[in-house]
């Protein structure tokens, strides 16, 4: 089972309630406000199983960081979920052609978001 979960996301307020959420559930969490910090923290750690992605960052976005992330032999098998206000079905299509194994739309439904987590784990 998945015990360590990065968060990936611009704003903190997101960080702090999804944070909030999944430590009440039993999960460790790291969390990042950019897609470059992400890369570094994955290269860093061994133990996140999981990445919650915000897709719609500055400098680097999502969809380039998952990108980069399939391309690192040592994490590109993590899953990635892609956390997004974009919510049009060519969007959840686009987030999972740039590598996420799954989607979530903003705002989150904290039920919609566990069953993907646990899916993945």
């Amino acid at each position: 089972m998945i015990k360590k979960i990065l968060i990936v996301d611009d704003d903190p307020r997101n960080i702090f309630a999804l944070k909030l959420t999944l430590k009440a559930r039993g999960y460790k969490i790291v969390s990042s406000t950019t897609g470059k910090e992400a890369i570094q923290i994955l290269e860093q750690d061994s133990e996140i199983g999981l990445v919650l992605m915000d897709m719609m960052m500055p400098e680097m976005d999502g969809y380039e960081a998952v990108k980069i992330i399939r391309q690192m032999p040592a994490v590109q098998d993590i899953p990635v979920i892609a956390v997004t206000a974009q919510a049009m079905e060519e969007d959840r299509q686009k987030c999972l052609d740039a590598g996420a194994q799954d989607y979530v739309k903003k705002p989150i439904d904290v039920d919609q978001l566990l069953i993907a987590i646990e899916k993945w784990c």
